[in-house]
């Protein structure tokens, strides 16, 4: 049995869409020379994606347009709620990562959470992109994308911002707390 397309009803695709473009026009120095109606047409040809939007800002993560790629048409999209995303805190790395842990064990991981919202984790680079657009992530950290060398030695990486710079941290990837969550990016 093939699995099912996950697909936004059309109620909610005109909901989504205004909220989005409200935010869009709100911080256009996020996305410099860009034009809504652009990425709107963008949204509307590819409908399978507004689910994975919708779950983006569902969760808290606020989803904005942060770049264009020229060479695929395709519109970056990436959280960008003033902290890592509220629906989205309290997860550890990763399924191996859960599966470590005896005690306490956490209702879901970022890696699991991201491929169900048809979503990636930002990666160094895109996290440290996102922070030149503002400053996120003052009180709370997220998960990023890890690289499999440090996976496979147990870690995971984590940043945030503080005292005006973005700092880039490890943990073991079963560890969780309150206040670390994960951003996510999306590409339409």
């Amino acid at each position: 049995m093939p699995p099912l397309k996950k697909v936004l009803p059309p109620e909610h695709q005109n909901e989504l869409l205004n909220g989005v473009k409200a935010r869009f026009e709100k911080h256009m120095d996020r996305h410099t020379g860009l034009l809504w109606k652009n990425v709107q047409a963008r949204l509307e040809a590819h409908p399978e994606k507004l689910w994975s939007l919708h779950e983006m800002e569902r969760t808290g993560g606020e989803p904005e347009v942060v770049g264009h790629d020229t060479k695929t048409g395709e519109y970056l999209f990436y959280d960008c709620s003033p902290e890592s995303p509220k629906g989205r805190r309290n997860v550890c790395y990763d399924r191996e990562g859960q599966e470590a842990r005896k005690t306490n064990v956490p209702d879901n991981n970022a890696i699991d959470m991201a491929a169900a919202m048809g979503i990636e984790l930002l990666t160094e680079e895109q996290y440290r992109a996102l922070q030149d657009l503002g400053n996120f992530d003052t009180k709370t950290s997220s998960w990023i994308k890890t690289p499999p060398a440090i996976r496979q030695l147990g870690g995971a990486l984590f940043a945030h911002r503080r005292y005006g710079r973005v700092f880039l941290f490890h943990n073991s990837a079963p560890s969780f707390y309150a206040a670390r969550g994960f951003r996510g990016s999306l590409r339409v």
